[in-house]
């Protein structure tokens, strides 16, 4: 009987401190201290995101905004493989000028979404599994990000005249229209810039949140992550 007892000591006495730690370090995340490490940390994952936006040639390279093609434009560079390969190639250089012209749209976002972050937020961060700061980062910006540079990249693409070369390539393609909202053979150049606009904002959190997983360890590891 005396064992059972002391074996059930032992167990609560372990809960007790595990419970106590896990406590220690969400409130020591949820201090100035801690919630001042949390934003440093995700502003540091934003400047490394707008660094590979602004250089053209580095975003060409990097595979995870190549990660972030959402389906339907990935259907489309499918379709032009068969036809103009080339043509693939000038789509993904053209996103790639346009998203240099997101950078301070971005950025100032972005960061207002870092300075916002609560002690709710940071304690979800603390006790989430890694990449819950981007993700909580996400969900305050994304329908804004994507609202707000999709004018510039449809200016962009429209400069570059893309729409209506693809338009050329898949002449007579009634895919075209049912996937992007034009007529039955033509892409409609406001969906095509939607579409690469989504890229973009999903592509930065991408970059965003590799840099939380491969550094949290590191960086947030003080804080009992």
């Amino acid at each position: 009987m005396k064992k059972y007892i002391i074996a059930a000591a032992l167990l609560v006495g372990t809960v007790t401190v595990i419970t106590t730690s896990i406590n220690s370090c969400t409130t020591l995340a949820t201090t100035d201290l801690g919630v001042s490490v949390i934003k440093r940390f995700l502003l540091n994952g934003i400047d490394k995101g707008m660094a590979v936006y602004g250089n053209k040639s580095a975003f060409l390279q990097n595979n995870l905004v190549d990660k972030a093609l959402p389906k339907e434009l990935r259907e489309i560079n499918t379709m032009l493989e068969k036809v103009a390969p080339s043509l693939v190639a000038k789509e993904r250089e053209y996103i790639a000028e346009a998203a240099s012209y997101t950078v301070n749209i971005s950025r100032p976002i972005l960061q207002n979404a870092v300075s916002s972050l609560n002690t709710q937020d940071v304690s979800r961060i603390i006790q989430g599994p890694k990449g819950t700061a981007t993700l909580i980062l996400k969900e305050k910006t994304s329908q804004q990000l994507v609202a707000a540079i999709t004018p510039k990249v449809d200016e962009q693409l429209n400069q570059y005249g893309i729409v209506k070369t693809i338009n050329t390539a898949l002449a007579g393609s009634n895919f075209l229209g049912n996937l992007l909202g034009g007529s039955n053979n033509t892409v409609n150049a406001g969906g095509l810039s939607r579409l690469a606009s989504e890229q973009l904002v999903d592509g930065i959190f991408n970059i965003i949140e590799d840099y939380e997983v491969q550094n949290s360890k590191a960086l947030l590891g003080p804080l009992g992550k």
